[in-house]
């Protein structure tokens, strides 16, 4: 008798490959808008993405809506997709918001360390020992610091204590991400991180609530300055290197690549 081997799970089996596809399709997306070979306006269809990176469109579609959900792209029904537009105001207003919760969670931080918080006083001592290191030992991958400064700010809140106020801050980080990470890639800014951090946490150590809070906000309205102006700039110069190379300046590219 022929024996029956029994069937594997249904959508089990094939599922794992299809997120390692979405996966890699979601990271060479997310390269393309942050070095800006995606413009913000572009729009593009799931077919040109799954024809150009050789992938069916189930791991495209995957991948475009992980980037919808951290305010990278939006979907139009039955029209493709669109790199979200650079809109000043909007970030404005963001970062607005995110000083707001920074300044109200550093007081609190603050006090729990004057108070001799032992969870508080344990997390300085996490975050101190990613920043305070010798110079030669500092990170050099603008990428890899804007992880950890990003890191550095999404503890600071959490630390906090209030989860409602957590969440919302995670959300503007998701939503500020593509220009603070351009100021990291394209701009010079990696030792005045370590440096204001530093400042920062050592003003936490001696009790100065009131210089902490001066501190962290100058480096937050000196970052989104200098993130403002990035963009700014990267855009005009891909533009211009485009309309250079068509020999026309461009119009609205429809087209993905």
């Amino acid at each position: 008798m022929k024996q029956i081997l029994p069937l594997s799970p249904p959508d089990k089996a094939p599922r794992r490959p299809i997120i390692r596809l979405a996966e890699s399709v979601y990271e060479r997306l997310r390269a393309d808008i942050f070095a800006f070979r995606l413009l913000p306006g572009d729009r593009f269809a799931e077919n040109d993405v799954a024809e150009r990176l050789q992938v069916s469109r189930t791991p495209v579609r995957e991948a475009l809506m992980r980037l919808q959900s951290e305010g990278l792209v939006r979907g139009y029904f039955r029209n493709g997709w669109e790199v979200i537009p650079i809109d000043f105001k909007r970030f404005a207003a963001l970062y607005d918001l995110r000083e707001m919760i920074e300044l109200h969670a550093i007081r609190r931080v603050a006090r729990a360390i004057v108070a001799q918080s032992a969870t508080c006083a344990s997390l300085l001592g996490e975050i101190a020992a990613i920043w305070r290191v010798p110079a030669a030992l500092r990170e050099r991958d603008g990428l890899v610091v804007a992880a950890l400064d990003e890191g550095f700010h999404l503890a600071m809140v959490a630390a906090a204590g209030n989860s409602e106020t957590d969440a919302v801050y995670r959300q503007v980080t998701e939503h500020i991400r593509i220009m603070r990470r351009l100021e990291f890639a394209y701009g010079d800014c990696i030792d005045d991180t370590y440096d204001e951090h530093i400042a920062v946490l050592a003003a936490l150590d001696a009790g100065e609530i009131d210089n902490a809070e001066a501190l962290l906000m100058r480096h937050i309205k000196d970052s989104y300055t200098a993130v403002q102006q990035i963009t700014i700039d990267r855009l005009e110069q891909v533009r211009t290197e485009m309309a250079q190379s068509a020999g026309t300046a461009p119009g609205r590219r429809k087209r993905f690549g």
